[in-house]
């Protein structure tokens, strides 16, 4: 077992434990552990947002808070662990296979983030604590104390992925007859597109200030949407191959936006910091996900048929195509979700608002007139949303080769 959380994936490495561990299919026990700890924080953080909704402060010790410490713990351990295996116990093909770090310690890459990351994560807890305590509740979601936390939180999830990829393309050179390999390569998968999915997820949670449902009319939103996915769907996909790799991303994306959406309003909440406008009874939902999943079906699909593109080709298509998806899809979106009464349910969850906003507001369910622009100005705005996703998808292009690169 102790071999087996270090040790790199190869087509020969003991069989007998393979034949005796059909769960773990062979796979290293460390990828398991960090795409759990890349979960954990993203769970809880969407939680702790809830939690500001509903209740207001929070405590160093919160049930919200406990749960991305346990993701943070568990990835700053097992990802130790491995360095120190590798480190004394390692073999010399697994020693070439890692990055070597203050000319004593051998690690893989992803380790060195997850551990980074995990660290930052634990520091940004006791500094998070004593700004509440200082300044009070926050007012915004990147406070200084919650930037450290979202630095580590990327840095444990994309560790996670840079972990799972080098997994994948070291049994990449393995025998492909063997049906074991075929089980494990399917396997690296799945767990790609969850840890990537969850990246994703915290990517748009950072960035949901300014991707609200009131956001959906103005030109702001497609630029942002259009400089900050493309790049990421597009290295994904090229990163990890397949036939709908950018789409089981964002269908993990989606699934956990919505599974929180639809699960943490099942739980009582109550207010306990004034003043109170809004009375509640029960934690208030984060928000309904974009439906990122419809450009990534239409991408995955333009990636495998046109394969012979060269690279500035294929971006100014991905770009064009994403932007044109987005607005055709979250343009009567955003509006059935702010001004349609069928979305004010479980669902789709619309009706849940902010205990400190006063529920009689007059544009609660309709556009305000300073969130309308002219329509000389959205369409100037989306000509640049159209250059920064092509933008944005030719950085993806070629950070999807160097991720098909990674072996360490």
């Amino acid at each position: 077992m102790a071999n087996s959380l270090s040790a790199p994936l190869d087509q020969s490495s003991q069989p007998s434990k393979v034949a005796t561990n059909d769960f773990l299919m062979g796979i290293p026990p460390y990828l398991y552990a960090v795409v759990f700890s890349s979960l954990c924080v993203i769970v809880g953080l969407i939680w702790d947002i809830c939690w500001h909704l509903s209740i207001g402060r929070d405590g160093l010790l919160s049930p919200p808070h406990v749960v991305i410490y346990v993701g943070a713990i568990v990835s700053g351990l097992f990802s130790g662990y491995q360095v120190l295996y590798t480190t004394f116990k390692g073999s010399a093909s697994q020693k070439a296979q890692s990055v070597k770090v203050w000319g004593v310690f051998y690690s893989s890459l992803g380790a060195l983030f997850c551990i980074w990351g995990a660290l930052m994560m634990l520091t940004s807890a006791p500094f998070d604590d004593w700004w509440h305590n200082t300044y009070g509740l926050d007012v915004q979601i990147l406070s200084p104390p919650h930037t450290v936390l979202a630095l580590g939180i990327i840095g444990v999830q994309f560790g996670a992925i840079v972990s799972v990829l080098a997994a994948k393309n070291q049994l990449a050179q393995a025998v492909f007859s063997n049906p074991q390999t075929h089980r494990r390569t399917h396997r690296l998968q799945l767990l790609f597109a969850l840890a990537a999915g969850f990246l994703i997820t915290m990517w748009y949670t950072l960035l949901s200030e300014e991707l609200g449902t009131r956001d959906m009319h103005s030109a702001s939103f497609y630029k942002i949407t259009a400089i900050a996915f493309p790049f990421l769907m597009l290295a994904f996909g090229r990163g990890i191959g397949g036939k709908w790799p950018i789409s089981s991303v964002m269908a993990v994306y989606t699934a956990v936006m919505c599974l929180t959406l639809w699960i943490i309003p099942l739980f009582p909440a109550e207010p306990k910091l004034g003043p109170i406008w809004n009375h509640i009874d029960h934690y208030q939902g984060f928000a309904f996900p974009l439906l990122l999943i419809v450009p990534a079906l239409i991408m995955d699909w333009i990636l495998r048929r046109f394969t012979y593109l060269n690279d500035w080709v294929m971006a100014t298509v991905m770009g064009l195509v994403f932007v044109l998806t987005m607005l055709l899809i979250q343009w009567p979106l955003g509006e059935f979700l702010l001004e349609s009464p069928h979305s004010r349910n479980w669902f789709f969850g619309t009706h849940y608002y902010y205990f400190g906003n006063d529920p009689n507001w007059e544009y609660r369910f309709k556009y305000a007139p300073w969130q309308l622009q002219s329509t000389a100005d959205f369409w100037i705005g989306m000509a640049y949303a159209l250059g920064f996703g092509i933008l944005s998808a030719r950085v993806g292009l070629v950070w999807g080769k160097w991720m098909k690169k990674i072996q360490r």
